[in-house]
């Protein structure tokens, strides 16, 4: 899929009712660690095996994915609520079956998510960086 693609189809997700409907739960999720706590482990194990799918952004996914559960448990809170609720609203996108293509569709029905995944993941990239040089300093 050529870059103009992937960006087609990522606006095509913005774009969708699914998508605002995303961002209408999105400031919910964050506001309950528990919801963010499940939401992140249902994310995680529909990433595990769509790792292929998902592969130009692994990294930048699953920094995103520990950056959400460390807002949770209140370790980590240097992100914008405007950005951390983007970030929730795509992966509330992702875990749900039903959206632009709905994942049942073998083949496709991923590719959206994939998408707008990609999008979030570069958009918010300083976002992510910052919180994983975060991570490096308190590793010990």
């Amino acid at each position: 899929m050529t870059k103009s693609k992937d960006t087609s189809k990522a606006d095509k997700a913005k774009d969708s009712k699914s998508y605002e409907k995303a961002k209408s739960k999105a400031e919910e999720y964050v506001k309950d660690p528990q919801k963010l706590n499940d939401l992140i482990d249902k994310a995680s194990k529909k990433a595990n095996g769509k790792k292929g799918l998902l592969d130009a952004i692994w990294r930048q996914l699953m920094a995103c994915f520990r950056l959400i559960k460390a807002y949770a448990k209140g370790t980590y809170r240097e992100i914008s609520w405007s950005s951390l609720v983007m970030l929730v609203a795509s992966v509330i996108y992702f875990v749900m079956p039903i959206d632009l293509i709905p994942d049942f569709i073998v083949g496709l029905g991923l590719l959206d998510d994939a998408a707008l995944l990609g999008w979030t993941v570069k958009t918010f990239s300083s976002e992510i960086d910052a919180f994983v040089e975060w991570e490096r300093e308190n590793a010990a």
